[in-house]
C-alpha cells in the first residue's frame, strides 16, 4: 500500500522545465504543418528552426538542472520524430513532393520511416556497452535535426530568389531521398557539441561569428543556407578524422563497430579534432 506521503509528493520543478521545452518544440513542429497548409513557407521553416533550437536546449538543461528522466528521454525522441520527421517532410510534400507522382508520397513515407529507425537505433544504443571515449565527437549517420535542415535547404534557397516555385520538384525529391538514406547510414558525422576549438582558432571563430551575425540581419535565409552548406562540407572531413582515429586505436583493441554510437556522443569526453 502506498503511503499518503509518497502518493502526494510532487515532482521538483527542475524536472519539468526540460520537458516543457520538449513539448514546446513538439508544438513548433506541428505548427509548421499549419503554416504550410496556408502556403506560408517562411513561417513553416522558421517553426522547424524554433523546434531545433528548443531541442538543442532541453537535454543540456536537463543535465544542468539534474532533472534528466527516462520519461524526458522518450518524450524527446517522440518530439524529434514529429518535428524533424513528420512535420518537416510534410512541409516539403505540400510544397513540391505532392506533384511528384507517384514517387512523392513514397519518398515522404521513406523519410518518416528512416527518421523513426534512426531514433530507434539511438535509443537502443544507449543500452549498449560504452564505446571508446574518442567516439564522443561523432554521430553515426546524420542526426534528425541536421537532416531536417538539409531537406529544407532547397526551400530556404528559394527564399533568397523570391520564387518558391523556381526549384525543381525532382531535385527536392532526390535530395529528400538522399538525406533519408544518410540518416540510417553508418557515415560518421561530427557531434559539434562535443568538439573543441583549438586556441589558435578561437579569434578567427569569434570574427566569423560576428560577420555571420552582421549578414544575419540583412539576409537571414542566406545564413541558414550557408550553415547547412558548411555542414555538408564537414562530412568528408568527419569521415577522414574518424578513420584516422580508428587506425590510431586499432592496436589498443578498440572496436567502435562500423560507425560511432550515439551513446558516446552523449556521455563521452570532449575531443579536439584537427
Amino acid at each position: 500500500m502506498i503511503s499518503p506521503r509518497r502518493r502526494y509528493r510532487g515532482l521538483p520543478v527542475r524536472s519539468l522545465v526540460p520537458n516543457i521545452l520538449t513539448v514546446l518544440a513538439l508544438c513548433a513542429g506541428l505548427t509548421s504543418i499549419r503554416y504550410s497548409l496556408d502556403a506560408r513557407w517562411e513561417a513553416a521553416v522558421a517553426a522547424i528552426m524554433v523546434a531545433a533550437v528548443l531541442d538543442s536546449l532541453d537535454g543540456r538543461l536537463a543535465r544542468l538542472l539534474k532533472g534528466a528522466t527516462k520519461f524526458g528521454a522518450e518524450l524527446d525522441s517522440l518530439s524529434d520524430f514529429v518535428s524533424f520527421g513528420v512535420a518537416t517532410v510534410m512541409v516539403l510534400y505540400l510544397w513540391e513532393l505532392k506533384d511528384v507522382k507517384p514517387g512523392g508520397w513514397i519518398i515522404t513515407l521513406t523519410f518518416c520511416v528512416c527518421c523513426a529507425l534512426r531514433l530507434a537505433r539511438f535509443n537502443t544504443a544507449l543500452e549498449e556497452p560504452d564505446r571508446p571515449a574518442w567516439t564522443a565527437a561523432y554521430f553515426s549517420g546524420i542526426p534528425t535535426p541536421a537532416a531536417a535542415g538539409l531537406v529544407l535547404l532547397p526551400l530556404v534557397l528559394s527564399f533568397e530568389t523570391g520564387d518558391v516555385d523556381l526549384v525543381s520538384k525532382y531535385l527536392v525529391a532526390g535530395n529528400t531521398a538522399l538525406v533519408a538514406f544518410l540518416m540510417i547510414s553508418r557515415v560518421p558525422t561530427y557531434s559539434f557539441k562535443r568538439l573543441r576549438v583549438r586556441r589558435e582558432y578561437v579569434l578567427p571563430t569569434l570574427i566569423a561569428v560576428a560577420l555571420t551575425a552582421a549578414v544575419l540581419v540583412n539576409s537571414p535565409w542566406l545564413v541558414v543556407a550557408g550553415v547547412m552548406v558548411l555542414y555538408i562540407a564537414s562530412i568528408p572531413h568527419s569521415v577522414y578524422t574518424y578513420r584516422r582515429h580508428v587506425a590510431r586505436n586499432a592496436d589498443n583493441g578498440d572496436d567502435p563497430d562500423a560507425g560511432a554510437e550515439e551513446n558516446g556522443a552523449e556521455e563521452g569526453e570532449d575531443l579536439e579534432t584537427t
